[in-house]
């Protein structure tokens, strides 16, 4: 059986703390997002194929929270052109 891959390593980044450490992070982090229990749950559960995600400015201040850079709390690669590269393609 593959294990499952979530879009965000939050539950990575959670496992490092202590079980106190972990239960203040629980109460911490939904009041540092403004948002509830149950949509900063959701928000872990995300996995990597669903439509579903996380706003931008809450990954913003998950990574802040973290201590992460930007883009280091996805698991995933977004691949995309610049601007210069596909106007070039098209002329």
């Amino acid at each position: 059986m593959s294990e499952i891959k979530f879009k965000y390593k939050i539950d990575e980044l959670l496992k490092i703390f202590s079980i106190i450490q972990y239960k203040q992070a629980m109460q911490i982090i939904p009041l540092q997002l403004d948002v509830s229990a149950k949509t900063f749950s959701n928000y872990r559960n995300i996995k990597i194929n669903d439509s579903q995600d996380i706003p931008h400015e809450k990954v913003a201040i998950l990574e802040k929270l973290f201590a992460l850079q930007p883009g280091e709390l996805q698991n995933f690669v977004i691949v995309a052109s610049s601007i210069q590269e596909i106007i070039e393609i098209n002329n």
